[in-house]
């Protein structure tokens, strides 16, 4: 196991440990307090614990090594696993919305608001800590499904504020429809939360490729060789925290086969030293070779698809 696999897993576990606990408080506060603000954070709690299950257990099968099935290794179990925790937040913020929509028409007054603020208060400083360890993991090992698990604790801080908010207001103004008009605001926070998380998953599952300045990068890096004489079929892609970089190197035609392999280990080196966990592989190939090509067939296929736009 490499220690981007340890640190996303200590990350996964650090953060069923904070929702089993935040579960267990928000459970006690909602029956005491019978807040329809406090149950939205109940069950978004609850959807934390699930999600983060899932990305425990797609952390783990996306650090099993390549096999025989799995040449290009496990690391799409982590985008599933996020896709499937968007899933998680978006039925459950639909149950939310209806029963806030019922609290609205028949009003309920809040008992106990003391109780509840004084949890929110908790369940803010534990989320703030997960958060923390969580971003300093991601920055280190680029995992989707601790980033998605991050996403929904920063979202998390903003939901607990906006309960401490409406507990506080439905105290002081003694109104009945404060607690679920801010129900249906968090409800339209997951909602939205959870369509960026599917988008972002979606593009992983798809093979999307790597932002246009990375890829602008690793072309400048390989034509950097000074016997490098062009690059073409450039292409990349994402599978968890695997990034993998293929391209053709154009080469003199006079260079023996043992030359051009060499040269095109140096143009690798040169890559993995910007990209350093990649999977790189470099096709060398004589320059001015007419062949068929990866980008022609782009090429051809953009300008048809913007004039389907247009019209």
């Amino acid at each position: 196991m490499t220690e981007s696999d340890r640190l996303n897993r200590r990350a996964a576990q650090a953060s069923i440990a904070v929702a089993a606990i935040l579960i267990v408080a928000k459970l006690a506060a909602w029956l005491l307090t019978d807040s329809i603000v406090i149950l939205t954070a109940l069950v978004d709690s609850g959807i934390d614990l699930l999600a983060s299950l899932v990305t425990f257990v797609s952390v783990r099968q996306a650090a099993q090594p390549a096999d025989r099935a799995h040449r290009y290794g496990h690391g799409k179990a982590e985008p599933l696993g996020a896709f499937a925790q968007a899933g998680f937040v978006g039925g459950s913020a639909l149950i939310l919305a209806s029963e806030a929509i019922r609290r609205l028409i028949t009003p309920q007054p809040i008992r106990q608001s003391e109780l509840g603020v004084g949890v929110m208060v908790l369940a803010i400083f534990l989320t703030a800590a997960l958060v923390i360890l969580q971003r300093a993991v991601v920055r280190r090992t680029g995992s989707v499904a601790i980033q998605a698990d991050s996403l929904h604790y920063g979202g998390d801080l903003l939901m607990n504020l906006a309960v401490i908010a409406a507990l506080v207001l439905s105290e002081a103004l003694g109104s009945k429809l404060i607690d679920p008009l801010c129900a249906l605001a968090i409800v339209a926070v997951l909602l939205y939360g959870a369509a960026r998380l599917a988008r972002q998953a979606l593009d992983m599952l798809m093979d999307r490729e790597l932002p246009g300045a990375q890829r602008a990068h690793i072309r400048e890096l390989a034509l950097g060789h000074p016997q490098a004489e062009g690059v073409h079929d450039l292409r990349t892609r994402r599978a968890g925290s695997d990034v993998f970089i293929e391209l053709h190197l154009e080469l003199g035609g006079d260079l023996s086969l043992d030359q051009a392999h060499d040269i095109a280990h140096e143009v690798e080196a040169r890559i993995r030293g910007a990209f350093p966990d990649a999977d790189i592989l470099v096709h060398q190939e004589p320059a001015g070779l007419a062949d068929e090509r990866l980008d022609h067939k782009i090429a051809a296929v953009e300008p048809a698809a913007a004039g389907s736009k247009r019209g």
